[in-house]
């Protein structure tokens, strides 16, 4: 008897553990998690930044506050594109919307950056400076100002 009682405590502890360890761990990749999980992003990534002058370390370092990316066509290509920000509370001044193509060989940003203090009834999207990373073309610039108009916050 004492031994089935052991065998379903165990048993219980193993899924609520597992399940822990999925929801932690839901498959999907995250723009601040990218450079640290695959040397193909990183090195894909130091070829963009390299080129550029006068980002912040959190754009060069992918690092900060971001969500679960997407997979997304643009001209027949398939990309994984999300959001970052400095901070979660910095979020509608300075974020990054990121885009990966599947392989690993190319990667295009578009750096957002709002005035900090700008009222509450002023439009980011009129007052936003948008600086793109990588050279993308007139598509990809479409996808990546796609994906900024998809925030509920973003007007």
């Amino acid at each position: 008897m004492v031994g089935k009682h052991f065998y379903a405590l165990t048993l219980a502890l193993l899924t609520s553990a597992s399940a822990s360890v999925m929801a932690a761990n839901d498959g999907q990749s995250r723009v601040s998690e990218l450079l640290s999980s695959d040397p193909e992003y990183r090195q894909t990534w130091s070829a963009v930044v390299k080129k550029e002058e006068r980002l912040p370390d959190w754009v060069i370092n992918l690092s900060g506050s971001s969500e679960q990316m997407n997979a997304v066509t643009e001209d027949g290509d398939k990309y994984l594109v999300g959001p970052l920000c400095e901070t979660q509370d910095t979020c509608i001044n300075k974020r990054l919307i990121v885009a990966f193509s599947l392989n690993k060989a190319h990667a295009y940003a578009m750096l957002v950056e709002v005035p900090a203090g700008l009222p509450t009834d002023k439009s980011p999207t009129r007052h936003a400076d948008y600086r793109f990373l990588g050279n993308p073309d007139e598509g990809m610039q479409g996808l990546l100002k796609e994906q900024l108009k998809k925030d509920p916050n973003w007007y």
